[in-house]
């Protein structure tokens, strides 16, 4: 059995419980009723606060902060919520994630992520899992994120959007509202431009599930139904996303007025 490491400057509070072969490195702090999975790393001077569960096999850089009260003003400090964290996810330098806002409640965070120095999530945020954000990345509050989607470096996302799966952020954009899975965005504020082709390509999503997804993307730029395209598993996450409440509307397409809300 592999022997849990607590470097000796470390301060590890004893409410907080490491898995087997969990390491805590130079004046790092893990405050009570933290858990931290087996096999995970806690470099110097990172910083995890009260009320984060974290999976196995999980990296955390130097001066992280998770778990920091959340960045609003009428947050009553005494309330308890949390920030749950899967497998395998990767947080480098400065990197800063919110717990929640509303009592038991959970900022979410899945399996297989990768966040870059200086990225941050918002509290009340849920990022999916095999996300990327690129160096300072950052979401708003209330955020949704799909799975295998990729913010590139500087993307800012506003509090309430939701960002499908797959998708694709320039960087340094400025994204206010809803951007449909599959697609790649860019402009400012951010448009949809095109699929995301590297990355479906990437998840087997080729042949015919490409084309009657080709065809959707064509069909709600031009304001069309996609009601009676085939059944393909993306047909029926692009439905359902789209049946999802929108509080901040979805991204209009490039070659459409920026004042135009709304894909169909």
């Amino acid at each position: 059995m592999s022997k849990t490491t607590i470097h000796p400057t470390a301060q590890v509070a004893s409410g907080a419980r490491l898995g087997i072969g969990a390491t805590v490195g130079p004046y790092a702090v893990i405050e009570d009723d933290v858990k931290i999975g087996a096999y995970s790393t806690i470099e110097a001077h990172a910083v995890i606060h009260r009320y984060v569960t974290m999976g196995e096999h999980s990296r955390v850089h130097p001066h992280v902060v998770i778990g920091g009260l959340p960045q609003d003003i009428s947050f009553d400090a005494d309330t308890t919520t949390f920030v749950s964290i899967g497998d395998r996810t990767v947080f480098r330098e400065g990197v800063t994630i919110n717990r929640a806002t509303k009592p038991n409640s959970a900022t979410h965070i899945g399996s297989g992520c990768y966040f870059m120095n200086n990225s941050h999530v918002a509290h009340d945020c849920r990022v999916g899992d095999e996300t990327i954000f690129a160096s300072n990345a950052a979401i708003g509050g209330h955020t949704e994120v799909g799975n295998k989607v990729f913010l590139g470096g500087g993307a800012m996302v506003h509090q309430y959007c939701r960002i499908g799966s797959l998708v694709m952020v320039s960087g340094t954009m400025g994204v206010l509202q809803d951007v449909l899975p599959y697609t790649m965005v860019m402009d400012s504020p951010a448009r949809h431009y095109r699929l995301n082709v590297v990355g479906l390509k990437r998840a087997g999503i080729v042949g015919k599930r490409y084309k009657v997804l080709s065809a959707a993307f064509r069909r709600l730029k031009n304001r069309e139904s996609i009601d009676d395209l085939a059944e393909t598993p993306e047909i029926i996450e692009l439905k359902r996303w789209l049946s999802a409440e929108s509080k901040r509307g979805i991204s209009s397409f490039l070659g459409t007025r920026k004042s135009e809300r709304g894909a169909g």
